[in-house]
């Protein structure tokens, strides 16, 4: 069961004059190790005329180098990408046995690949005594991992943040809020304090409006919805990079899609280059659409379907009650409703308001 969706997303930058543009650097297309399937993918730069390269990075991911012969009065880029979002458990994975309980060392020759990823910056009171705070003695390695992602979801609070750069950890927990790049950050930090190797992640997020309301719990967005989005990954042992996002105190599921995974957060920027001093007017714009659904538990037919459904239940309710049929239930219920524990449709009778 799968939603196919078509993201898109435009950037542009409009000067007041005639510019040069350095070579720029775009990290706008799904990285390499991204779990969901990327149907098909687009990148439209303009004006014409330019010159595009396709790169890898040290890292792995995909950037494209832009680079315009002549001075320019705007610098656009658009992305159309399809995906296909396919609903998969985000801790379907393996654990060595060496690192099945935290905590753990890497072996030596691993540490010696991740070296980049364990680079800490000095730590300052606050980000010390948050690290004092978490409990040292031996756990499983995932839940100590889930409660450190869902503690930071707690602590910091969220906010749009228009200000270029990342908060320095400190930073961030004097405050207890900032941007989901602060958060994602600043999670890497902390992990990497604890000796675990952690990378920080810019991707798209798309969140989907759930078909029914949760009963128990937030039921996400009230609409489709897709944007600009940061988190973190730690390596551990068989079970490779693990996304983490801080924002929300859950994995990285489906709806992640990673864009550039680096050590530091300015190698993971979307657009990176120079430009001669000007006055600039930036617009930024993001849309998400389905375009294909297949049939789920709890939306398995369009509303024609369910309409034609309908209409032939009351035929079959019309004869049934014609005929003098009568509907009883025996034996003992084997459904229990969440909201409804009392009501006689789940207890003894055979049908009723929802059933």
């Amino acid at each position: 069961m799968s939603v196919r969706v078509a993201l898109g997303h435009r950037t542009a930058y409009r000067y007041d004059r005639l510019v040069s543009l350095s070579p720029q650097t775009v990290r706008l297309r799904p990285a390499p190790h991204t779990r969901t399937r990327v149907v098909s993918y687009s990148l439209e730069v303009e004006p014409r005329p330019h010159f595009l390269n396709w790169q890898q990075d040290p890292f792995g991911n995909w950037q494209a180098r832009v680079v315009f012969p002549g001075a320019v009065h705007e610098f656009v880029v658009t992305v159309d990408l399809v995906a296909e979002l396919s609903a998969f458990n985000p801790f379907d994975f393996f654990v060595e046995d060496s690192a099945e309980d935290w905590p753990f060392e890497y072996e030596r020759s691993l540490e010696a690949d991740l070296r980049p990823y364990l680079r800490r910056e000095a730590a300052g009171p606050r980000l010390q005594a948050l690290l004092a705070s978490l409990p040292r003695g031996p756990c499983n390695t995932v839940d100590f991992l889930v409660a450190l992602n869902q503690r930071l979801q707690r602590d910091v609070r969220y906010l749009i943040r228009l200000e270029p750069g990342v908060q320095a950890p400190e930073e961030t927990l004097a405050k207890a809020c900032g941007s989901c790049r602060d958060t994602g950050w600043l999670l890497v930090q902390c992990l990497r304090h604890l000796g675990l190797a952690a990378r920080f992640v810019s991707g798209y997020l798309i969140q989907l409006k759930q078909d029914v309301r949760a009963l128990d719990g937030p039921s996400g967005p009230d609409g489709d919805f897709t944007d600009l989005h940061a988190w973190a990954e730690v390596f551990v042992p068989g079970a490779g990079w693990l996304g983490l996002d801080p924002t929300s105190g859950l994995f990285a599921a489906e709806g992640h899609l990673p864009l550039a995974a680096t050590p530091e957060p300015q190698t993971a920027a979307p657009i990176t280059g120079n430009v001669d001093e000007c006055e600039v007017e930036f617009a930024h714009a993001m849309s998400v659409v389905r375009i294909a659904e297949s049939p789920r538990s709890t939306r398995p037919y369009t509303e024609d379907q369910w309409a034609a459904i309908d209409a032939l239940g009351d035929a079959v309710e019309r004869r049934l009650r014609a005929g003098d049929v009568r509907l009883t239930m025996g034996g003992e219920p084997t459904f229990v409703s969440l909201d409804d524990m009392e009501g006689a449709e789940w207890n003894v009778a055979a049908v009723g308001p929802t059933k």
